[in-house]
This record gives C-alpha cells, sequence and structure tokens, in this order.
C-alpha cells in the first residue's frame, strides 16, 4: 500500500504539507535539491508541451500559479485552459466547454452567454483583433475538478489596460458548464469600461446558479453561509468569528487589506454601511470550491447588485484569506474615500 499517495490523490492540505517538507529539505540539502525540485518547470525544461503534470504558466508570463488551496486536477486544467486561451484560437478554446449546457456571464460589462455558439461567436469578436503578446493567465485557483474559482489577468488585448478578474466555474464531466467573472471597471479605466458595457437596461437578470451543483464541501458551505449571514444581520462579532486569528481581509476595488481578527472587525463596523457585501439587502447567490478553499458569489440591493468573496480555508476550517471583487466603477469617489478613511485605525 502507497501509504503516501499520488499528488493527484492528495488533499490540499496534505500537499501543503508535502510541498513544507521539500521546502525544509532544499535548505538542508543545497543549490542541487533546489534546482531539481524547486525551480519553474518552464526554467527546468526545454519542451514544456510534451509535459503532463504541472500545472505550467502560460508561456512569456513570469508569474506564479498558487495552487496551495486547490486539487491537482483542477490546478492542471486551468493551466491548460490559460495556455489554450492565450494562442487565440477559438475552436480549441471552445474544447473547454461544454455544447450542450452552458452559461458564460460578464458580471462587469453585461455580456450573458447561453449557448456554446454565442460563446464561440464572442471569442471570435474579441480573439481574432488580439496584438501579438496578448495572454489571459492565471495567478490563484481554488477548489476541485467540480467547481472552482481562479483569480486571472487578460493583458494585451486592451492596450494598456488590464482586467484582473475573478471566475466563478462549475463543471461536468470535465467541461465547463458555467462561468462567470466578477472585476473591477476602475482598474480597468472607465472609458475603456464605458466602450464595452452594455446598457443598464440589457444586463443580464440570470446568471443560471439553479442549473449546477454548490460546492462539494459541507465546511466551506457552512463557513459561506454563515459568514454571508453574519454579514447580512450586520452582527460583525459573528463574522469575525469565521476567521483565523491571523487573517486578512482584501476589498480589491478599495485597494485595502487588513490582517487579523481585531482589525477586520473594526473595520466592518466602520465600514459596514459603505461595504456593498454587507447589510440587509445581501444574500448568498452560489457557492463552488472544496474544503480548502473557494468563493461564494452574492447580490445586493444598492448600486453595486453584484460581486464575489473567495475564500482560503485553514486546517481548522477557519477562514485565512478573504477577497472580495465588485464593480467599483459603480460606486462614487466618496464611497471609496469613506472606505480608504474606515481602515484608519485610531
Amino acid at each position: 500500500m502507497n501509504i503516501h499517495g499520488s499528488e493527484s490523490d492528495a488533499t490540499p492540505t496534505t500537499r501543503r504539507l508535502s510541498r513544507r517538507k521539500v521546502q525544509q529539505g532544499a535548505m538542508v540539502g543545497g543549490s542541487a535539491l533546489a534546482a531539481s525540485t524547486l525551480l519553474p518547470a518552464r526554467v527546468a525544461s526545454a519542451d514544456e508541451s510534451k509535459l503532463t503534470s504541472g500545472p505550467f504558466q502560460v508561456p512569456g508570463v513570469d508569474a506564479d500559479v498558487d495552487t496551495w488551496h486547490s486539487t491537482a486536477a483542477v490546478a492542471r486544467l486551468f493551466s491548460s485552459f490559460f495556455r489554450t486561451k492565450s494562442k487565440a484560437n477559438v475552436d480549441e478554446t471552445m474544447s473547454y466547454f461544454s455544447r450542450a449546457k452552458l452559461t458564460y456571464i460578464d458580471a462587469t460589462l453585461g455580456l450573458a452567454k447561453y449557448d456554446g455558439q454565442s460563446l464561440h461567436d464572442q471569442f471570435v469578436e474579441f480573439m481574432l483583433h488580439w496584438p501579438a503578446g496578448s495572454a489571459s493567465y492565471p495567478s490563484r485557483i481554488m477548489g476541485d475538478a467540480s467547481s472552482a474559482v481562479v483569480f486571472f489577468t487578460t493583458a494585451g488585448p486592451f492596450g494598456p489596460s488590464e482586467i484582473r478578474a475573478v471566475g466563478v466555474v462549475n463543471f461536468e464531466a470535465g467541461k465547463v458548464v458555467r462561468w462567470v467573472d466578477y472585476w473591477d471597471g476602475r482598474h480597468f479605466g472607465l472609458a475603456n469600461l464605458n466602450a464595452l458595457k452594455v446598457p443598464n437596461s440589457q444586463f443580464p437578470t440570470n446568471f443560471e446558479e439553479d442549473t449546477v451543483r454548490e460546492a462539494n464541501s459541507e465546511i466551506l458551505e457552512k463557513v459561506a453561509h454563515g459568514l454571508a449571514g453574519a454579514l447580512h444581520e450586520q452582527d460583525y462579532a459573528k463574522a469575525v468569528s469565521y476567521f483565523a486569528p491571523d487573517a486578512v481581509l482584501t476589498d480589491h476595488p478599495s485597494h485595502l487589506a487588513v490582517t487579523g481578527t481585531k482589525s477586520i472587525g473594526s473595520f466592518l463596523s466602520q465600514a459596514g454601511g459603505l461595504l456593498p457585501f454587507v447589510g440587509p439587502g445581501t444574500a448568498v447567490r452560489h457557492v463552488v470550491g472544496s474544503s480548502a478553499g473557494g468563493a461564494f458569489e452574492w447580490t445586493a440591493e444598492g448600486v453595486v447588485p453584484r460581486g464575489v468573496s473567495t475564500i482560503e480555508l485553514d486546517a481548522w476550517g477557519n477562514i485565512n484569506r478573504l477577497d472580495t471583487m465588485w464593480d467599483g466603477a459603480l460606486a462614487d469617489n466618496d464611497t471609496l474615500l469613506g472606505l480608504a478613511s474606515s481602515a484608519i485605525e485610531h
């Protein structure tokens, strides 16, 4: 019996422990071990196309892919997808999506496609005009091969502006059946955003969350719904109880990162009236991920009607990191300044 198991069978927690052991061994064993096991795959191999493990970053992108909260299977799947997408090959990119059942929504631009042909046509419209050197690449992955969340960047197709998005993804039989992107329009640039965004009256109202399963993890479901419920009730003491002592809360549109439960609790209580994912008008739309981490999409009744919060869980089921992503272009400058002021400690 193999008591250690393979990398593909290992849980995210055991893989994290294994990686730590490798890193410790490298410090003791010297540069030979570091060169053979710790260098990025693109450095260690001259021909990545012949390799089947991974994950591997998009060629030409010097950025690590954080997969500590994902299974090896879904990490490889996303790695392969983004490498294919960055080649701007529409037919190969479409091979990752189900043709029988599909929802693809950009929650910031308001683009919604509910069948394979419509998505294919949208990819043709965008990809065939991508300048040379454009890339769409992942930076962080959480979840498993049934549902997951991926942080990714699209750089090059729209000039100097970047789209840094959070994709919420459901799979069935190895194919994408639902993908929803959330990102901050202010980071992209308001002029660029307005050139691509559909009129508010045409924004999708059906996100098809009822057509797919939620996260296959009781732990994640409990934490996601528990935290969202506490924020809905504006019970900040209860909300903080879901966090690990040294947790980090990052709100991307306001460019704020708050560390530690004491500071997180203070920030939430000060900023609760400004944060779109807090208050009686909020609700959970959909949860994806695994016992190591994932995300919950949320809806709200304010000026920012939708967004996503991603969750990294530690070995005890506490939130080690929470990232929130919503369209900052929907909030005025005073709101963003108010959020920054709320983070100031006295």
